[in-house]
Parts: structure tokens; C-alpha cells; sequence
């Protein structure tokens, strides 16, 4: 993890204006202890604080946060990174068990490997919402889209425009594919049950 840059900006400009740290946790109603906390990077001031202090030192927040911003936008952007990444691999693993567990379930413990069944098609289908939320929300869609973001990179203007003309054609096919395999496994079961009774 970057180090935050915000101690030493604190320690700074209180030096450049000959403050203490005394002198400047009185104007900002916190404890000299609070300062000294802030200076070495051991917590992170408050908002209220943060706006004490563009004001005391007289900076705007976005030069006394400096890169700051930028630090935390890159974790941001690496937890959701993250996040996708662990949605997409758990997705895949129920839609796997969707494909290969309705035949033994059904074997093995009849209506109860069902409903066993059920739950599996429920967690996949919830991971599934899950991984297009993320998908809206970062605007990528088809294949290369995709992975180029589980890369953490993006693709330039060209190459986005490129990829947008395929959306319409890749859902379609993701539909179809889909919907065979929905009938693969609905026909399975049906015959499984079939030579059953």
C-alpha cells in the first residue's frame, strides 16, 4: 500500500507559517497530540479538520490533500478490481456446478438433490446480478473489454468504440449459449427422471 503524503504537507505549512503544534491544534480545536498523530502519519484528520486546516494554512483542500487524491482513488480502483475479480471466479464456479451436479443430485438424493440444486442456481444467479453491476457500472461488456479491466488496464477511444459495435452481437450470443445450455440441462433431468419411473 502507498504511503499518504498528508503529514508531512501538515508539518509544512504549519513550519512555513513558524507555527507549533500547540499554536495550531488550538485554532483547529483538537489536541496537540492530534497534530502530532496527523504529522506522522499515524491517523487521518477528519473532514472538519481537513477544512480547518486549508483554512488556517490558507490552500485549498485540494493542495493540502496534494496526492493524497490520487492514492486513494488507485486503492478504490484496485478493491473494486478485486472485487470483480472474486465475483467472476465465484460465478463461474456455481454456473459449473449448475452444469455438472443436476444429474448425481438427482441420483443420489432424489427431490432433496433438487432442491439442493435450487440453492446452487440461486447463489450463481445472485453472483451473476453481482458481476453485472460491476460490468454496467465500469462500462465493459464484451471480451476484450472485459479483459483488459481484469488486467487493470482500459482500452483507448479507438479500440472502445471498436468493442461498443460488438456489444449488441456478443449478448446475443451469450443469450444463445445460455439457452442451449438451459436445455442441455433441463433435458438431462428430464430423461434422468424419464428412465427413473
Amino acid at each position: 500500500m502507498q504511503k499518504m503524503n498528508l503529514g508531512s504537507q501538515i508539518k509544512k505549512y504549519r513550519s512555513e507559517l513558524s507555527m507549533s503544534q500547540d499554536e495550531l491544534a488550538e485554532k483547529i480545536f483538537v489536541s496537540r497530540q492530534s497534530i502530532s498523530n496527523w504529522e506522522n502519519d499515524k491517523t487521518y484528520p477528519d473532514i472538519k479538520s481537513l477544512l480547518l486546516l486549508s483554512e488556517v494554512f490558507q490552500v485549498s483542500l485540494d493542495q493540502l490533500i496534494k496526492g493524497d487524491l490520487e492514492i486513494m482513488k488507485k486503492e478504490i480502483s484496485t478493491q473494486e478490481l478485486t472485487s470483480f475479480q472474486k465475483d467472476t471466479a465465484i460465478m463461474t464456479v456455481f454456473y459449473s456446478l449448475m452444469l455438472i451436479t443436476p444429474i448425481p443430485l438427482a441420483h443420489f438424493f432424489d427431490w432433496w438433490g433438487m432442491a439442493v440444486y435450487l440453492v446452487i442456481c440461486a447463489v450463481g444467479m445472485y453472483f451473476a446480478i453481482r458481476v453485472e453491476k460491476h460490468k454496467k457500472k465500469h462500462d465493459i461488456q464484451t471480451y476484450k473489454e472485459i479483459s483488459a479491466f481484469m488486467e487493470g488496464k482500459s482500452l483507448d477511444e479507438i479500440e472502445k468504440v471498436r468493442e461498443s459495435g460488438k456489444r449488441p452481437y456478443q449478448k446475443v450470443l451469450a443469450a444463445i449459449i445460455s439457452g442451449v445450455l438451459a436445455l442441455v440441462v433441463c433435458g438431462l433431468i428430464a430423461l434422468f427422471f424419464h428412465a427413473l419411473s
